[in-house]
């Protein structure tokens, strides 16, 4: 290897390349929960409707498995390319409906190719960080996430004022295709990289777990769903997950609808929850390394920053209930930061518990079960908003995740090096 050829620091370069895909995977998922207001006025788009639309992504999304064994089967850097390749052509297709049959059609496609952005960073995370550093990593590609969606509304502004909201998709479609030709020039696998030093190639080897490395046939999705780690994982994902769902698709609609903000009002004020959503995915590894230097293990440190952050979220439940639409955008922000916080922790804890063959699969599975979450979530809320309002949607937000701490309490057993590939399902 020519070591002047080489970069410091790499694997975080890396991952702020992919950090960037994050980015615009969830600007184009959240630039629709912004325009709604504008676009179902426009198309006379009900609220069953919006909800049937939403759902439609979900229900593409949950095929997440798929996404994660492509990954784990093509690799990364073809897979990434393939998946934002299509994610980026149907947000550009986004200008053409004219009604909700049309929009739900390409949310269900979009949803399926954007499945593979969480499995895909799980499985960077697992090939080129070591242990340590791993829900840093995590919570540094998942504030691509928050952010995001905190440029949904700034741009969605910017682009009713110069041609309309469909500029809006045009626009993060086109930065989706920019983000493919920046990955099929730069990336390249850990152990085949041009510009990976000696020194930081060992600093990665020497921190990864030995028996989570690749040993014999790769497990099948059948074998995985037998596993219970992976339900310890999935189903305080399913409970957690409509958080986000809730403050991408619905929020900007309860601001308009029910605190009576306007474009301006919703530009201004709509990107907070996922600016708190961000500092969340940096308390959350923060809380868990400061566990570990008092003696924590690493899976119960993570544990109990989920649980803090399910704590938190007891806030939720009070957005309805305040008289000052300003309180309401607080309890907003408290709730984004709360669940980045305790997903940041979930979803890296498929890094420590599956093996780096299998990580992808297993982390699409349990994105799948999240993403369900959201999908029933959010057509409960279209098929009753509007005769029960929006106080009960919050208010089970707040305790949905002190359920999802019992279950990772109960459920997840930290794996060892003699369980190999027969984890204890019992």
């Amino acid at each position: 290897m020519n070591i002047l050829s080489s970069v410091r620091g790499l694997r975080w370069w890396v991952m702020g390349l992919f950090t960037l895909a994050m980015v615009l995977n969830y600007l184009s998922r959240s630039v629709l929960g912004v325009v709604a207001p504008i676009m179902m006025q426009e198309l006379s788009i009900s609220s069953e409707q919006y909800g049937f639309i939403t759902g439609a992504f979900q229900l593409g999304i949950m095929l997440q498995p798929l996404c994660g064994y492509l990954l784990d089967t093509l690799g990364l850097k073809a897979g990434m390319i393939l998946a934002a390749g299509a994610w980026s052509l149907i947000t550009l297709a986004h200008i053409f409906p004219q009604g909700w049959i049309g929009f739900a059609g390409l949310r269900a496609a979009l949803g399926l190719a954007e499945g593979a952005a969480h499995p895909g960073a799980m499985k960077l995370v697992s090939e080129w960080f070591p242990a340590r550093e791993r829900g840093i990593a995590g919570g540094i590609y998942n504030i691509g996430a928050s952010f995001g969606a905190i440029l949904a509304p700034p741009l969605v502004a910017w682009a009713a004022y110069v041609h309309g909201w469909r500029l809006a998709f045009l626009a993060a479609g086109v930065l989706g295709l920019v983000w493919v030709l920046l990955w099929w020039r730069f990336y390249a696998p850990v152990d085949s990289h041009a510009r990976l030093s000696a020194e930081e190639g060992a600093h990665i080897a020497r921190g990864k777990e030995a028996h989570l490395e690749a040993i014999g046939k790769r497990a099948s999705i059948g074998s995985l769903l037998r596993r219970r780690n992976l339900w310890g994982i999935a189903l305080p994902r399913m409970l957690a997950d409509p958080t986000w769902g809730t403050l991408s698709f619905w929020m900007p609609l309860y601001l308009v609808t029910v605190r009576h903000f306007d474009l301006t009002q919703i530009a201004l004020f709509a990107w907070l929850p996922f600016l708190a959503a961000d500092l969340g995915c940096l308390f959350g590894p923060v809380v868990v390394l400061r566990l570990q230097k008092w003696g924590v293990s690493l899976i119960n440190a993570r544990r109990g920053a989920f649980t803090l952050g399910a704590v938190l979220m007891t806030g939720m439940a009070f957005v309805g209930q305040v008289d000052s639409p300003y309180a309401a955008i607080a309890l907003l922000c408290l709730g984004g930061f709360a669940h980045q916080t305790l997903s940041v922790t979930v979803i890296t804890m498929a890094s420590d518990l599956f093996r780096r063959d299998e990580v992808g699969t297993a982390a699409g599975i349990a994105g799948t079960c999240g993403n369900f979450g959201v999908l029933a979530f959010s057509l409960l809320i279209g098929g009753l908003v509007d005769s029960v309002g929006y106080d009960p949607f919050f208010i089970m937000l707040g305790v949905l995740d002190l359920v999802g701490a019992a279950l990772l309490w109960t459920l997840v057993r930290a794996p060892h090096a003699t369980d190999g590939q027969r984890e204890i399902v019992a």
